[in-house]
């Protein structure tokens, strides 16, 4: 084998362990399991209904998923197109990676995980976290507005403050005016009036 050939077996190999990680990443679902119809493939299903088909090592790096909120931006990327079969009418779409073109497993795991969602039973679906909405640039790098699988806690309003009452002004009560005290009669004269009195007497 020269050396040509073992590089691009190398590579190969590379998008083979892409695709198994992407594999197990879908194998973490509810109910999720692999599923062979047909040679060259090990897909991934959740009650037997497959969402995401899945090429096997040695085999053209290939996986197709359902993408119901976001095929239309997936099929702008260069290496998308509808899924055959009639299966791109309903919102499938299949990346096919050339041998030795590195895999965009952070964008395609996105995929699997909006697949399951469409496929899965509700019962099974609904105890996910909500869909992150994600913006795909031409490179194939998926960036999402949240954190994947994760849910921004809505803002808590600030509890308004009830304005605090003042306490009415207690009410102060006039003071009485002050007694004017009686005029006392000078002394001298206190006097004389009692001797006059004796001398009367």
């Amino acid at each position: 084998m020269g050396r040509k050939e073992g590089r691009k077996e190398g590579r190969k190999d590379l998008a083979g362990e892409a695709l198994e990680r992407l594999r197990q990443f879908g194998l973490r679902y509810p109910g999720a399991h692999t599923k062979s119809p047909w040679p060259g493939h090990l897909d991934l299903a959740v009650n037997d209904k497959t969402f995401a088909y899945i090429s096997v090592a040695g085999e053209p790096p290939k996986i197709s998923c359902k993408l119901p909120r976001s095929a239309e931006v997936a099929l702008s990327l260069p290496f998308t197109t509808p899924t055959e079969y009639g299966l791109g009418k309903s919102g499938w779409v299949t990346a096919t990676f050339p041998d030795g073109a590195p895999l965009p497993e952070e964008l395609l795991e996105e995929w699997i995980d909006e697949s399951y969602r469409a496929q899965a039973p509700k019962r099974l679906s609904k105890a996910l976290p909500p869909l992150a909405d994600v913006e795909v640039s031409a490179s194939g790098a998926g960036s999402a507005k949240a954190p994947a699988g994760r849910v921004k806690a809505p803002a808590r309003a600030k509890a308004a403050v009830p304005a605090t009452r003042r306490a009415p002004a207690k009410k102060t009560r006039a003071k009485a005016p002050a007694k004017k005290a009686g005029k006392k009669a000078p002394a001298k004269k206190a006097r004389a009036s009692a001797a006059k009195k004796r001398v009367a007497g």
